[in-house]
């Protein structure tokens, strides 16, 4: 089953891979801000529970990933409430938050990935994700992006193998 895939793969300016994704959502980026920010409203749908400093240099603690084990971050860039990136894992995150009209909010998230051969495996990873995300802003609830590999994020993943997208890297629960 086809699917429509909303993250585009990059080199960015410096050489470095990335998976970049945009919403726009009808919330003001004060709201928005604490989806990104907040820890109980970040464990929503964001695959580790995070507990940060927010300020540069902060700890960020990363727990609850069924996938990964505990860590610790560094935030990189804080500007409530327009942007965040922290480093995760091998990876870096951005969370840009631009008002849009009156009320809306572009919410772009890059992952700058350590490898480029990670680009499909996690692109299909923020599609899950960022699909509960989507339902958190909506009021619906949503199974979260802890269900493992299911047939959605599957479908991503093909989805992404199909566009080219570089892959290669190991899939937990798959290899």
């Amino acid at each position: 089953m086809p699917v429509d895939l909303t993250g585009t793969y990059l080199t960015l300016d410096d050489g470095r891979p990335a998976v970049r994704f945009s919403r726009t959502y009808d919330h003001p980026v004060d709201r928005v801000w604490r989806f990104v920010t907040d820890p109980d409203e970040l464990a929503q749908w964001f695959p580790s529970r995070a507990e940060m400093e927010l300020r540069p240099g902060g700890t960020i603690r990363f727990t609850g990933d069924p996938d990964m084990p505990e860590s610790t971050g560094r935030v990189l860039a804080v500007d409530p409430p327009r942007h965040l990136s922290f480093a995760w894992g091998g990876d870096e995150l951005h969370f840009d938050l631009e008002a849009v009209g009156a009320r809306g909010t572009r919410f772009t998230l890059t992952d700058v990935l350590g490898a480029a051969d990670t680009a499909a495996r996690n692109g299909a990873g923020w599609e899950v994700c960022l699909a509960a995300l989507d339902a958190k802003v909506r009021g619906e609830r949503f199974e979260g992006p802890h269900a493992g590999p299911s047939a959605s994020w599957k479908a991503f993943y093909d989805g992404y193998l199909g566009a080219g997208v570089p892959s290669g890297a190991p899939v937990p629960g798959l290899d």
